[in-house]
Formats: structure tokens, sequence, C-alpha cells
């Protein structure tokens, strides 16, 4: 079944998912466009290619693009860049940028576009993990070329910009996850990718995710994401922040089940929260319940890339990759992203 972009977007107005057509005037103000795309086979991934566009830094933006391969292989493009115009040959506000890394909305909720041109640091998983890797200088050059469409319609997450009302713990975690709009989309995608003077096409799934809002992570303290779209076209995503306080349960908790046309609510039981930094075969089953019952996917890491030892978030060690996961006997490739501080964790 084919769905319309109202169908799509998760009750939002079809606007929601164009990008800001100029600089916002709120100094802390952001508009992030990001995807997580993996290879249908498994070769390939590219764990988070995305754009921070922040009203301080609008005509310089921060940048990420990772890549990563089945046999260990790791590239990032991150850095900064300048901004293309945001209005395409129609008028309308569909384009945001950040030098090598392009996005373009074709038909707001359905349709988009990725292109990343550019020099990627070149290196191995186990030079994350031993801290080499930031210092390296070795380049390759890097084309990537993207057509997604939706496949699932918006999980949908907007938080108030009032937490007057809100505990502290309440109030931290609003706006870690940002105070503004945010959704997340299930995609079906082909592409080219050029690398090593070889260029190939494939198919793929990914997570796309679209945010206008004022984001802090002054007291984030971890987390645990995970999402896939499976061949029937069932899907899954989650998100959970550790307990604080001592107390037991998760600090955020939200989630959602796609199945037979339709989205459900649902519940993280069990997350698999980063403890055991590998590149591949750590355990990230998850279990959720909603209105279908209780709901078990079966997760294995695959294509990961991390961060280890950051200052800028408090500390946390950051893994952003894939899982291979089997649910009711079928299997798919899908996102993973996980933060833990150091001291939770061990590498190897």
């Amino acid at each position: 079944m084919t769905l319309s972009s109202q169908q799509l977007s998760g009750g939002l107005a079809l606007e929601k998912d164009r990008v800001l057509p100029g600089q916002p005037e709120h100094p802390e103000m952001r508009e992030s466009v990001s995807i997580w795309l993996f290879e249908e086979n498994g070769e390939f991934a590219f764990p988070r290619g995305g754009i921070e566009a922040e009203s301080q830094s609008w005509d310089n933006r921060l940048l990420q693009a990772n890549f990563s391969f089945a046999n260990g292989r790791v590239m990032s493009g991150a850095g900064r860049g300048p901004a293309p115009p945001a209005i395409d040959a129609d008028g309308c506000p569909s384009i945001i940028g950040a030098g090598p890394l392009t996005f373009r909305c074709i038909e707001p909720f359905k349709r988009w576009t990725m292109r990343f041109d550019g020099p990627a640091r070149d290196g191995h998983t186990s030079e994350q993990l031993d801290g080499s890797f930031k210092t390296k200088t070795t380049t390759a050059p890097v084309k990537l070329d993207v057509e997604m469409t939706m496949a699932t319609p918006a999980w949908v997450q907007e938080v108030s910009a009032d937490t007057s009302k809100m505990s502290a713990a309440q109030a931290a975690n609003a706006q870690a996850m940002g105070l503004g709009y945010r959704f997340e989309h299930h995609f079906r995608a082909q592409g080219i990718l050029e690398i090593d003077d070889r260029k190939r096409a494939f198919k793929g799934t990914g997570t796309r995710i679209h945010r206008q809002s004022i984001r802090r992570l002054e007291g984030f303290f971890g987390h645990c994401w995970l999402s896939a779209l499976f061949p029937d076209g069932r899907a899954f995503g989650c998100l959970a922040y550790p307990p604080r306080d001592g107390l037991t349960d998760y600090s955020y908790n939200d989630a959602v089940v796609y199945q037979d046309g339709k989205l459900y609510p649902a519940r993280i039981v069990k997350a698999p929260f980063l403890r055991r930094i590998v590149f591949e075969g750590d355990d990230v089953s998850v279990e959720l319940q909603s209105e279908l019952g209780h709901t078990r996917i079966e997760g294995v890491t695959a294509l990961s890339t991390f961060r280890i030892g950051n200052p800028d978030i408090g500390g946390l060690n950051l893994q952003q990759g894939g899982a291979r996961y089997t649910w009711d006997g079928q299997t798919a490739y899908g996102m993973v992203e996980r933060s833990s501080h150091e001291s939770l964790t061990t590498i190897g």
C-alpha cells in the first residue's frame, strides 16, 4: 500500500518537513536533518550522516558523515561546512546542507534525497577504540547519492518550551530531547556509492530524523536508541534514557511498533544500554510492550563506529552503528545509537 504525504506525516502539517528558509532569531534554535542507512546485505552502512544548523553558526554548520564496512573499515567526513541556499527552483525551502553533505526534500514526509561528495578520514574501527583515529590524516574521496521513500508514518515527539511545571529531571530530559519538534521515519532507499575508484548501486533501508528545536545537553547522561524496518513492512523504533538518582525506571521511555499499516505507541520493557564496546557481536535485543502485547526483537551489533571519551558530552562513550535484527524469523539491518559514561563501559 502506497501512503500519501498526509498519511505519512504523523499528524504534522506538511510544511513541518520543509527546512527553515533562513537564520532563526533565537540564538539556540537549531535545525537538524540526519539519516542512518544500511545496505540490505549488511556490507555497508552510513550510520549517521547529519547536519546541525545552529542559529549562532548558521553559515558554518556542523556535519557528521560516518561510513562503516563489514570488514571493520570506518571513515569519517565530520567537520564544518558552508550552507547552500535553502530555496529550490520552485521557490520552496527544501535544501539543507553543510559543505560536502546536502539533503533535499522532494515531497514532504514522502521523498528525500541525500548526497555526500568529499574527503573522509580513512581507517579501522580498532583505531577508534584505541584513540588513534582522532589524529589520523589519511583521507579518501567518497561519493554517496541516496534516494529515500518513506515507508511508515512519522514517529513524532513534540516537547513544550515551557519547562516551569516540570521537575528538574523532567526538564533535563526534555531539553536533551529538544524543546520543539522532532520526528523519525523509516525509509527504503536506492543509491550509488563511489569509493576506491569503484561505483556500485545498492538498495537499503534506514531511519530519517528531522528536528527544529532548542536542544541543551547539560546533564545528559546516556541513552539507548534503536530502529529498523523489516522486509514485510513491519518496523519499530525506541528510545530510552537510563534511570536517574538511584531509581529503577528509565527516566525517558518511548517507542513505537508499526504493523499492518498502523503505528502503535509502545514502551520499552528491557533496553540494551551500552556496556561493552566491540565492533560487532554485542547483544542489543530489545523488549517492547504495546497494544499488540509483548514484542521481543533480537539484535546483534554490526557495522559500528565509536567516539571514545567525549568531554563535550560529559565523558560519555558513544556508539553509532547498526545491528542485524530478527523478529519472528525475519531479519533486517537497522540502527543503534548508544551512549554511557566511560566508567560504565569496557572496551573489547
